[in-house]
């Protein structure tokens, strides 16, 4: 058995919330982008982001 997955506003190949464009799972303005991980590191821009907040937060060290 086989199983599939659609995306509700996928039609005919296109994407609905982002007009104009190719459906393609994860892009920005996808409703699963920032909601899981792909395997495509481009598509993961949450996680991303969240690395780069961090990195900014924390104390830089001091060369002497």
């Amino acid at each position: 058995m086989s199983g599939s997955w659609g995306c509700p506003h996928e039609e005919h190949g296109k994407c609905n919330r982002v007009a104009g464009r190719d459906c393609d799972p994860g892009m920005k303005g996808c409703t699963l982008s920032g909601r899981f991980t792909f395997s495509n590191d481009e598509k993961n821009r949450t996680a991303r982001q969240k690395q780069e907040m961090r990195k900014k937060d924390e104390p830089q060290e001091e060369s002497d």
